[in-house]
């Protein structure tokens, strides 16, 4: 078990969607950590592997997650079965899959070596798993200890697990890492350097790991790139491993994937035990055809030996000279057109420069002369990072190192980048916050890479992730009509392809336009929404005012004077005579109402209580009446024909929004009447010294909007 940190995804003792509760972290990995969960409806142990956050929200890791789940088909006891994928609300995306109680073999590993009996057991466990994914046309490539767990400790009960860089070998399927290096290096195939997989690789790598859980070490690769393919050219040193297990770890360890076992069906047949009734015929190794023999009438008559003396002793004299003058001529590089280059060849011939958040650029892999090393030593010198490069000959173009360094030059300004070539192919990937710079950068990249690269350039308008954090005091500045929000704001923060939506209320459409430019300014290329009501300055005063109060069951509703019907847009256009309804539930059978239009020109106009209709209690509203019922408060032309009842007509000298504003209080809001109409802003003066007296006295505050406009 791992100890949890307050940072992690999940704490034990979470419920994920409503099913899986977490009982302890198992580990932590490069991209995602793995938990034990206990499902709360069948109380099935399962094993839950969740992306971090910094990759939630990256398409390239959600695809690979994906494919591993695709991975479930495979039915065997010796390979891990998957579930499906999922999302938490706050945006974890995690795999479920079956747990597997017991060690990994990358434990046992610690522990010192293991005997070569359970190490055969282990490896015609793994070799069956491997035979079921294989005839799937599924390859690991990345088996290594940490990815072979025995159940409750029995190496007879070997379980393959973590698919996630897997190949799938069927036509037309996509590969994860593409043909890119994938697995790691102590324990890959010498052809997966070069970004060569097969199901061959996967039997070289577990006779790998059955050498190092054997020697309780894991295998010497070397300290340099140069180091590791060389090594890699060699067979493994099974010296001291004792029969059957050693002949098994040549076979399947050869260098060359032709003379190495072709199949975990020949894996298994190696192991198969021998009577003395029965043969077991196992692919013999391919080795090169022996030179033919010429016939015994034409085989030549030997040179007769040369006499000691003094032109011998000349002869080799020039022989030596000779010898010492090519030898020179090696090392100078002057004879490098005859005799071909005088670095080791590298194939792949790769290199990756990369530049991560907060860490200083690195420079690993091979260059072609010590100009082109002393060129990217000292860009990555200049940018205050390392390099560790290896002097190497490779199938590249003559351009190769200017075409490199100039790449570099072009990445260097950027936040977050990576140039991976491997021999004239490249693949640019980066992120920046700087608006200009990806203009730039795109347009410098548009018809492909310099000179003799072969590849393509992605370079994204950044940060890779946007928190709530960041975005927060941009809607503060930007809040001019009452506070803004971010609802279903994810926890670890909004993906590249995450959109960003805002909701509340602005007090003019100018604050739209310079919320969105500067939310643009931290987001990047993510699609930004900005779902907030426009109102205005007038109505945004009050807004800053309002008692905070909840809503209730009391509604508003419009209707329009003279045709006797319902208008429930609210909108009204010139000429129009709005009529407005208060609607009390039936639980509304005390206290009382303040009704109140504030109006698009700043005006406030008091329809309950007023000089006109000073009775706001609902008692006397309701005038004995039970039950749910309309109150009006604005009335039509021809009701307030002759009586002091308020009605208004729409006309063009003030349109835009008004605001309905219902109270419903314990006791009335004032000392006094208000008066009919007055200025928003004494209004607010008034509801804020009110509120500073007692905010008690209000159960609910409702309201609607009422918008006029030209036909």
């Amino acid at each position: 078990m791992t100890d949890s940190r307050p940072g992690d995804a999940f704490q034990p003792g979470d419920l994920l969607n409503n099913t899986y509760r977490i009982e302890a972290l198992l580990g932590r990995g490069g991209t995602s950590d793995v938990y034990r969960a206990r499902s709360e409806i069948s109380g099935r142990l399962v094993a839950l592997k969740v992306l971090k956050a910094e990759f939630s929200g990256n398409e390239d890791y959600l695809v690979l997650l994906t494919r591993e789940e695709e991975i479930r088909e495979i039915r065997h006891d010796a390979v891990v079965r998957y579930s499906e994928n999922h999302r938490t609300q706050d945006g974890h995306v995690y795999l479920l899959m079956d747990f597997i109680d017991g060690p990994g073999l990358d434990k046992r590993l610690k522990q010192g070596p293991m005997s070569a009996d359970d190490l055969l057991t282990v490896c015609r466990r793994v070799a069956e798993g491997l035979q079921a994914a294989h005839a799937r046309n599924i390859v690991h490539r990345d088996l290594s200890p940490d990815n072979i767990i025995l159940r409750d400790g029995d190496p007879a009960q070997a379980v393959i697990i973590d698919f996630g860089i897997a190949k799938d070998t069927n036509p037309g399927a996509e590969t994860i890492v593409g043909n890119e290096f994938a697995g790691k290096y102590a324990y890959a195939a010498p052809e997966q350097l070069s970004g060569q997989t097969d199901a061959r690789s996967d039997i070289y790598s577990l006779g790998a790991l059955l050498l190092a859980n054997f020697r309780g070490a894991s295998p010497d690769i070397g300290k340099n790139p140069m180091e590791v393919v060389q090594k890699k050219a060699e067979p493994l040193d099974t010296e001291g491993v004792p029969e059957p297990l050693k002949t098994l770890i040549d076979r399947m360890t050869h260098p060359d994937p032709a003379q190495r076992l072709q199949s975990a069906a020949e894996v298994l047949a190696q192991l198969a035990p021998v009577d003395d009734e029965a043969t077991v015929i196992v692919r013999p190794p391919v080795t090169a055809p022996e030179p033919k023999k010429e016939p015994a009438a034409s085989k030549p008559t030997p040179a007769p030996a040369p006499k000691k003396g003094k032109g011998g002793l000349i002869g080799m004299a020039l022989v030596a000279l000779l010898v010492l003058v090519g030898a020179g001529g090696y090392f100078s590089g002057m004879l490098d057109g005859l005799l071909g280059p005088k670095y080791p060849v590298a194939d792949p011939f790769s290199l990756i420069v990369e530049k991560s958040p907060n860490q200083p650029p690195r420079a690993v892999g091979f260059v072609p002369s010590e100009q082109v090393e002393a060129a990217i030593t000292g860009q990555m010198t200049d940018l205050s990072g390392t390099s560790e490069l290896s002097l190497a000959s490779g199938d590249i173009a003559e351009s190769w190192g200017e075409d490199v360094v100039s790449v570099i030059d072009q990445l260097a300004p950027i936040d977050e980048w990576r140039l991976a070539v491997n021999g004239n192919r490249a693949q640019i990937t980066g992120v920046t916050k700087d608006r200009e710079l990806h203009s730039a950068l795109t347009e410098s990249f548009a018809d492909g890479l310099p000179g003799a690269l072969d590849g393509e350039a992605k370079i994204t308008l950044g940060p890779l992730f946007v928190t709530a954090r960041m975005l927060s005091p941009i809607l503060s500045e930007h809040a001019d009509c009452g506070p803004l929000s971010l609802p279903g704001a994810p926890s670890v923060g909004y993906g590249l392809d995450m959109p960003i939506t805002v909701t509340g209320r602005l007090a003019k459409p100018g604050t739209r336009v310079a919320l969105f430019d500067a939310l643009r300014a931290t987001a990047g290329d993510r699609k930004i929404t900005i779902d907030a009501e426009i109102l205005n300055p007038s109505l945004c005063l009050i807004e800053t005012f309002l008692p905070n109060a909840p809503d209730s069951a009391i509604d508003i509703a419009f209707s329009v004077g003279g045709k006797d019907e319902p208008n429930p847009s609210g909108r009204y256009f010139v000429g129009e005579n709005p009529v407005i309804d208060v609607l009390l539930p039936e639980s509304v059978d005390t206290g009382y109402l303040s009704v109140s239009v504030l109006d698009v020109s700043g005006n406030v106009f008091h329809l309950l209580p007023n000089l006109n209709r000073q009775d706001n209690s609902v008692a006397s509203l309701r005038d004995g009446q039970t039950g749910a019922m309309p109150v009006r408060v604005a009335y039509s032309l021809a009701e307030a024909a002759n009586t002091a009842r308020l009605a208004f007509r729409v006309d063009d000298s003030t349109l835009g929004k008004s605001k309905i504003i219902v109270l419903h209080s314990a006791q009335p809001l004032f000392d006094g009447l208000r008066p009919t109409t007055e200025s928003a802003v004494g209004y607010a003066e008034a509801l804020r010294d009110q509120a500073a007296n007692d905010t008690k006295i209000i159960y609910s505050l409702d309201s609607r909007i009422l918008t006029t406009a030209k036909p």
